[in-house]
């Protein structure tokens, strides 16, 4: 049963209607066409697997992996890597550029800051600014 504190005796489109939970957070809400964006990447990213994938490659030297360093990180066959590097490279989080015989991955840094941005967008209601972008594969303290 709700505490007398938590039930407004006052009407419904009186003062107290007004008054919300929590403060509005003041930003816009995101399009339609962002939100489709921006849910394909997190669809890709929602597979243990890929999600490893994106990290390895992230903290390689030089921000990029081939494949054939790719493989040995995963109890998986060639061909089940390939399609969660084409399920990324989909999704817009990788991009790729073959060398010779070997295929090399690269992050798209414009894809994980969009990523990063929703995930520090939201302040809580206390009108703080989101935190700085921390480069991908680190870890804040």
């Amino acid at each position: 049963m709700p505490d007398a504190a938590d039930v407004s005796d006052g009407p419904a489109d009186g003062p107290t209607a007004a008054r919300a939970c929590c403060p509005p957070s003041g930003g816009a809400p995101m399009g339609v066409d962002l939100a489709a964006g921006l849910a394909g990447m997190f669809k890709a990213l929602g597979d243990p697997v890929r999600l490893r994938l994106v990290s390895i490659v992230a903290s390689s030297p030089g921000g990029e992996a081939c494949v054939c360093d790719l493989l040995p990180a995963f109890e998986l066959s060639q061909p089940t890597v390939s399609h969660h590097l084409k399920v990324l490279r989909e999704a817009g989080l990788l991009t790729c550029e073959r060398r010779g015989s070997w295929v090399w991955y690269r992050v798209v840094p414009a894809a994980l800051a969009q990523l990063s941005a929703v995930l520090t967008s939201v302040d809580g209601g206390t009108g703080d600014r989101p935190a700085e972008a921390v480069p991908a594969g680190t870890v804040r303290a």
